[in-house]
C-alpha cells in the first residue's frame, strides 16, 4: 500500500543498526493490509460498568491499541494523551474514527486504579483471556501493538500515535486524505545537550521530583520544539512553546511522581527542528 514505505521510514529513522532496520521493515510489511480478527464475544466497560459487546459504531477508520501484561502498564497506556487525541479526532472527523482499547493486565486492580486516576471514561475491553492477541499474534514490541484499521479491519498503518508524533502525523494523513494539512520541511538548526541522563537518587516515593534538561541552540536558525513525549504516565515534561533564538538555551523540566516504591529508568524524547531530532534523555532513581 502507498503508506507502507512511510511507516517503515518513521521507525527505521531511529534505528542505528542495519539488522534492526531490516527487522522493523519486515514486521511492518507482514502487517500491511492484514485483517485483524476480533473475538466473537467482546465485553466493554466504561467507568467501571459493563456496557455490552458492541465494538464501535460503523466508522471508516478504527485505531486499535493492545496493552499486554508485560512491563509498566501506566507507561504503555499514557491515557491523558489518548484523551487529547480522541477529542481531536472527534472534532476534525465528526466522530468518524473509532478508538478501541484492549487490555490484558497482570493486575486488574492496577488497571482500574489507572483508569480512575486519569479520569478515563472511554470504553475499554479488559481481555482476561488475552483472546484478541491469541487470534492475531501481535508483535511483542509494544511500539507495534497499535494499528490504524479501515472499515473492514485491515491494517493501514502501525505504531502508537501518542508515543510518536511522526506516527500521529501519518495517521492523520491517511484519515484526512486531501484535507490533511501540508507538512512543510522546517528550517533545521543544531543543538547541544548539557547532559542526557539525570539521576535523582533515593527519595520517598510520595514526594514529587523534578529534573531540568538544557538544550542549547548552536545553529543559526531558531530552535522550535514541537513535542516532548515520555515513556510513562508517571512522568511529565514542560517545554518552551516559543522559538529559542540562536545561542540561547531551552529548559525542559521533567516531573516524576511515583505510583509506588520502585527503581525507575524513564525516557523523555524531544521532537524539534534539529538535524538529529528526536533527542532521547533519561531520568533514573529509586523511589523508596
Amino acid at each position: 500500500m502507498k503508506y507502507i514505505a512511510i511507516c517503515i521510514f518513521v521507525f527505521c529513522l531511529f534505528s542505528c543498526k542495519n539488522s534492526k532496520e531490516h527487522n522493523i521493515a519486515e514486521l511492518i510489511k507482514q502487517w500491511d493490509e492484514k485483517e485483524v480478527i476480533f473475538p466473537t464475544t467482546t465485553t466493554f466497560s466504561q467507568s467501571g460498568l459493563e456496557i455490552g459487546e458492541k465494538l464501535t459504531k460503523n466508522t471508516d477508520f478504527k485505531i486499535l491499541t493492545y496493552v499486554d501484561s508485560i512491563g509498566c502498564t501506566s507507561c504503555k497506556l499514557q491515557l491523558p494523551k489518548w484523551k487529547v487525541l480522541i477529542g481531536e479526532l472527534d472534532s476534525i472527523t465528526n466522530g468518524n474514527v473509532g478508538v478501541l482499547f484492549f487490555m490484558h493486565p497482570k493486575d486488574r486492580k492496577e488497571i482500574d486504579y489507572i483508569l480512575k486516576r486519569d479520569n478515563f471514561d472511554y470504553p475499554v475491553c479488559i481481555d482476561k483471556l488475552d483472546s484478541l492477541n491469541k487470534l492475531n499474534h501481535f508483535p511483542a514490541d509494544e511500539r507495534f501493538q497499535t494499528f490504524l484499521l479501515d472499515k473492514n479491519n485491515k491494517v493501514l498503518a502501525i505504531g502508537n500515535p501518542v508515543h510518536n508524533p511522526k506516527v500521529k502525523e501519518l495517521y492523520m494523513k491517511i484519515i484526512l486524505g486531501d484535507k490533511a494539512p501540508e507538512t512543510k520541511d522546517k528550517i533545521k538548526t543544531t543543538v547541544a545537550m548539557e547532559t542526557s541522563l539525570i539521576g535523582l537518587g533515593e527519595f520517598d516515593w510520595r514526594e514529587e521530583q523534578k529534573a531540568t534538561f538544557k538544550l542549547k541552540n548552536t545553529g543559526a536558525q531558531p530552535l522550535v520544539i514541537m513535542d516532548v513525549t515520555t515513556s510513562c504516565g508517571c512522568i511529565s515534561a514542560n517545554f518552551p512553546k516559543e522559538p529559542v533564538a540562536s545561542g540561547s538555551e531551552a529548559e525542559i523540566t521533567v516531573v516524576y511522581k511515583a505510583d509506588k516504591p520502585e527503581h525507575f529508568n524513564k525516557t523523555v524524547s524531544v521532537y524539534c527542528n534539529a538535524e538529529n531530532s528526536p533527542f532521547t534523555m533519561k531520568v533514573t532513581g529509586m523511589a523508596k
